[in-house]
């Protein structure tokens, strides 16, 4: 009912309306699917040591006990008292000896089970929350990982157009020497060199900063020194992509929306039932003596049993309030729940989305590559004898530059984009249970 409310206007289809998506449950152990033992490391070093992970872990462990807590109240309460010290005792009463005092509530319309209930639900929310934490970690370590290796390749590629400027410098200044070419082709070519130059410092800095951040999620000191491949992953296979009806109880950050809800259902129920009496068993013994003065007609130890109702009559509209309070929050968790699951919908249908589009434009940016490496060595072989000027291999030099640089950032794009799709789909990266599964256990 809740989630008609949360998401009335959104008509789930029974397939995902993006191209190409293949139908098969959602797999689990998708970091594997990059075979990288590498990236495999870090993903597990980042489990253990990310600094925002071991901020979620603790909060688990304060949730759980909320729960113990709320459970310790549909029990007794029992209590002891001693007084001693003398003929004054303790507290200059004159009284000496020892009480045993229990006192239980009947939860009769449900409060305290309703505050248990809800503190349970807060405590799944949590875990699921600490989980998708933990996914989106792992997807972050694994597109941080990605763009750091096209960085270094980035880097490498810039390099390379400077040895090939290097070679058209030289190539001009023999022209020049021999008469077949002026100083403005040399001038040109060495321009173009150093520009090439300042691409290579520029990816240097930016494959130092791309270590840095992965880095940071290792919780390591940033000093941009991890080892990682020297060439980017092929990409995996086709994704099995599950339904859509099955998203939203899947996605760890869905789930936690959902217990959300019920804690917020549970805490109406609180608030309505603190309207009502509350009656408690009552019981005691005690064993009370005294130096001072005699009590009078007074057996040791006394035994005694009884019962206390207390119900609130005039509080100045607070429990009302309290009830209204907590029914604003049952929507705004209703409401919460149904932009989270929009927003997964879309996340999914966008990944497959970009999936398929960017490998299309592998296709082509590979077949643009080739072609403009033609080009070149056309417009170079024009250059030395002396049918061309050195304006169209340069041009010619740096569309290649270009199209390389593309092509290089657009497979790193199809590995982002995957990475995007596990994390949408809410299938774990691990084989094994997390910690977080096995807490809640």
């Amino acid at each position: 009912d809740y989630r008609n409310e949360a998401l009335p206007a959104l008509q789930v289809p029974g397939q995902w309306t993006a191209e190409g998506e293949v139908t098969g449950p959602v797999q689990a152990s998708w970091l594997a699917t990059f075979a990288d033992s590498r990236l495999d490391a870090l993903v597990a070093e980042a489990m253990a040591h990310n600094p925002d992970l071991r901020v979620a872990v603790a909060r688990v462990e304060v949730a759980s006990e909320y729960v113990n807590l709320a459970d310790s109240t549909l029990y007794p309460q029992v209590n002891l008292l001693a007084r001693g010290g003398g003929e004054m005792s303790g507290d200059s009463s004159g009284l000496q000896g020892v009480g045993l005092f229990a006192d239980w509530e009947l939860d009769l319309w449900g409060r305290l089970r309703s505050a248990r209930a809800a503190t349970t639900a807060g405590y799944e929310s949590t875990v699921a929350d600490t989980e998708y934490a933990r996914q989106s970690v792992a997807a972050l370590v694994a597109k941080s990982y990605f763009l750091a290796v096209e960085a270094t390749l980035q880097h490498r590629l810039a390099g390379e157009m400077v040895t090939a400027s290097e070679q058209l410098v030289a190539l001009a200044e023999q022209r020049q020497r021999i008469g077949k070419g002026d100083g403005i082709d040399s001038a040109v070519a060495r321009a173009n060199l150093e520009s090439y130059r300042d691409t290579v410092e520029k990816f240097s800095l930016a494959r130092q900063q791309a270590l840095r951040a992965l880095e940071a999620l290792l919780g390591r000191y940033p000093a941009a020194d991890v080892e990682i491949a020297t060439q980017l992953a092929a990409p995996p296979g086709p994704v099995p992509t599950g339904l859509p009806s099955e998203l939203l109880e899947r996605r760890p950050d869905v789930v936690a929306a959902d217990q959300r809800v019920s804690a917020a259902f549970y805490r109406v129920a609180e608030a309505k039932a603190a309207r009502l009496p509350r009656i408690s068993l009552t019981a005691s013994v005690n064993d009370i003596s005294s130096d001072l003065f005699v009590l009078k007609d007074r057996d040791n130890p006394v035994w005694s049993a009884g019962a206390s109702l207390l119900q609130p009559v005039y509080y100045g509209g607070a429990l009302q309030t309290q009830v209204r309070i907590r029914t604003a929050e049952q929507k705004q968790a209703v409401a919460e729940y149904g932009r989270i699951g929009a927003r997964a919908f879309g996340e999914v249908e966008d990944a497959l989305s970009s999936e398929f589009a960017s490998g299309r434009r592998a296709a082509i940016l590979g077949r643009a590559v080739a072609e403009n490496e033609r080009a070149l060595g056309y417009a170079k072989d024009r250059y030395r004898v002396g049918s061309g000027d050195l304006r169209a291999v340069s041009q010619q030099q740096l569309a290649l530059n270009a199209s390389s640089t593309a092509l290089l950032r657009l497979q790193t794009e199809r590995l982002v984009q995957r990475v995007n799709l596990y994390l949408a789909l809410g299938g774990g990266f691990d084989a094994a249970p997390s910690p977080v599964a096995q807490a809640e256990k």
